[in-house]
Order: structure tokens, then C-alpha cells, then sequence
């Protein structure tokens, strides 16, 4: 997938109006991840993904590792992307789900290995529903 593929995907399962909105989409829940998790963990999961695509998770990213909760995660997403945080919030999800089916199952584990399994009343679960209940295709229609 190359990353018109990629931004025309994501615009159309989230209804966005354009082009620069949904980069910015991308950017925000992509940035946002790799500087969550370790430098290793953003390289491996970036390697599937189209160059530009790829460069929110590792290039753009000057400190990797964060220590961070979901709940932060969303409201970074949510100040770069502009938007609110349920929106955001849903946003990364429809973003991960692409990428979940873009990169191998062993880089998607490392991925949610990085993560903490809860946190309070929130929790980085919350991160792969879309993912865990089959994808966005088989939880909306393919198309």
C-alpha cells in the first residue's frame, strides 16, 4: 500500500472531508505512538508501512519511550489533531486497525506488548476494539 492508498483509506473509513485533515490524523495518532514506545518497537512497526507514513512513527519523533497513560495518549492526539477526544480517540483506533493489517502479527504484539494492559478506568485496550472485534472492514462493510 503506498500512501495515497493509506490517506485515501483512512479518509474514507473516517469520513473526512479532506486530505490535510486526514494527514493530520495520521500524523497526531502515529506521532503520538512512537513517542510511547521504544525506538526498536516504532522502527519494526514502521518498516510495513508507506516512507511517509513510516517517518510520524520513527523520524518525526525526537524521544521515544515516553511514559505516558491512554488517557494522555487521546489528549495529545486530540491537541495536534484539533479535534475532540472521543473523535480522537476513535480516530487512532480506525488508524491502527490499517495498520494492524499492513504489518506482521509479531510486530503488532511487540506493539501491544509496549503497552500496559490497564490503567485505572481507562486502559491501551481501549486502543485495538476496532482491531479486536475483527477490523474495521468486518465491523462495517467492506467498501
Amino acid at each position: 500500500m503506498n500512501f495515497d492508498e493509506f490517506t485515501g483509506t483512512i479518509q474514507h473509513r473516517l469520513e473526512l472531508s479532506g486530505t490535510g485533515e486526514t494527514v493530520r490524523a495520521i500524523r497526531a495518532t502515529l506521532t503520538t505512538l512512537g513517542r510511547r514506545i521504544p525506538d526498536g518497537a516504532a522502527a519494526d512497526l514502521a518498516a510495513s508501512l508507506p516512507m511517509e507514513v513510516d517517518w510520524y512513527l520513527t523520524g518525526a519523533v525526537t524521544e521515544h519511550g515516553q511514559r505516558f497513560d491512554y488517557r494522555e495518549f487521546v489528549e495529545r492526539v486530540s491537541a495536534i489533531e484539533h479535534t475532540d477526544r472521543p473523535a480522537a480517540a476513535y480516530h487512532a483506533q480506525v488508524i491502527v486497525d490499517l495498520v494492524a493489517t499492513l504489518v506482521p502479527p509479531s510486530d503488532l504484539q511487540q506493539l501491544r506488548d509496549q503497552l500496559p494492559a490497564a490503567e485505572d478506568d481507562e486502559n491501551w485496550g481501549k486502543l485495538f476494539e476496532l482491531v479486536d472485534a475483527g477490523g474495521w472492514e468486518a465491523t462495517h462493510g467492506a467498501g
